[in-house]
């Protein structure tokens, strides 16, 4: 098949070097606008957009799908078809028109759970133990179209967002193209979500990474995993904002009331609404990260340290 492909991230390089390496003639690929990136905040293009110049690709970049020269173009590629992986853009329903066989989208959960853009996230901050990747055909209501393909991933007890994306990005790649070769030989049709099991994954916010200490530790826990990298767990210290990385939990240790300090050589641990646990790496505003005993030791934490 003629594919046109839609992303912009780095999560979706492993779907657009699987299929430029497939039978498929790649013929095109869709990505947003160059942004300002690095510290002189240069235009440049994101990560898909800058693969698809090295592999000699026709690029579109639409400050909107819906504007009219873009669908004008997107027809003179004239795809059979159009995978789509973390794109960022809504696609106008003409658009969706223009393919024979649609636009099909590879989505990080195993829908009908976790729709939305955040889905790894929130399986995370849920504690599911399992999750994986869809593909699905766009329709006009959010990640709700019929699916073609499923497949499934643990989620390990350490898991960042980052980890487990990272491994839905490389094995869904290969769900993509095969995907794509069920539908080109006839061998694979859509079918339509299950109508119960629905769960939303709306996009995490900075005012949703704040930690409350007084939470049990397990769900601080995953709350800060979900939250790495981005948009980064963070509690206030002499109110300013300072991002933590993963922690541990620690049941051994002293019980400490919520958001409160205990300071060895090696350790710092902080009260929860259970029992502490250990902190990792602590980001303070504005500073590179470093192990929270260091940081300890390079502020003055006063007679009854505690976080906020």
């Amino acid at each position: 098949m003629r594919l046109v492909f839609a992303g912009t991230p780095e999560v979706a390089l492993p779907s657009l070097d699987a299929i430029a390496a497939s039978g498929h003639d790649l013929v095109g690929v869709v990505t947003r606008p160059d942004a300002p990136a690095g510290r002189g905040r240069r235009l440049a293009p994101s990560p898909v957009g800058a693969r698809a110049e090295e592999l000699g690709v026709s690029v579109l970049k639409p400050a909107r799908p819906s504007d009219p020269d873009f669908r004008a173009a997107l027809a003179e590629l004239a795809p059979d078809c159009c995978p789509v992986v973390a794109y960022g853009a809504l696609v106008p329903q003409p658009a969706l028109d223009l393919p024979e066989h649609g636009w099909v989208n590879l989505h990080f959960s195993c829908l009908p759970a976790w729709r939305g853009a955040a889905p790894v996230q929130r399986a995370i901050w849920a504690g599911d133990e399992i999750t994986g990747a869809t593909t699905f055909r766009l329709v006009a209501e959010l990640d709700a179209g019929p699916t073609y393909g499923v497949m499934t991933e643990r989620i390990r007890p350490d898991d960042t967002a980052g980890d487990l994306l990272a491994r839905l990005a490389e094995a869904g790649a290969a769900l993509l193209v095969a995907t794509l070769d069920g539908i080109a030989d006839g061998s694979l049709s859509a079918r339509p979500q299950p109508s119960d099991g629905i769960s939303l994954a709306p996009k995490i916010t900075v005012d949703d990474a704040h930690l409350d200490w007084t939470h049990p530790a397990l769900a601080l826990d995953r709350q800060v995993r979900a939250c790495t990298p981005a948009p980064g767990a963070w509690t206030t210290w002499a109110e300013e904002r300072v991002k933590l990385a993963p922690i541990t939990l620690a049941p051994d240790q002293p019980p400490l009331p919520p958001g409160h300090l205990a300071v060895t050589k090696r350790d710092v641990h902080v009260g929860t609404g259970t029992h502490p646990v250990r902190l990792g790496e602590i980001r303070p505003f504005g500073k590179r990260p470093m192990p929270a005993a260091d940081w300890a030791r390079g502020v003055r934490l006063g007679t009854d340290p505690r976080f906020s």
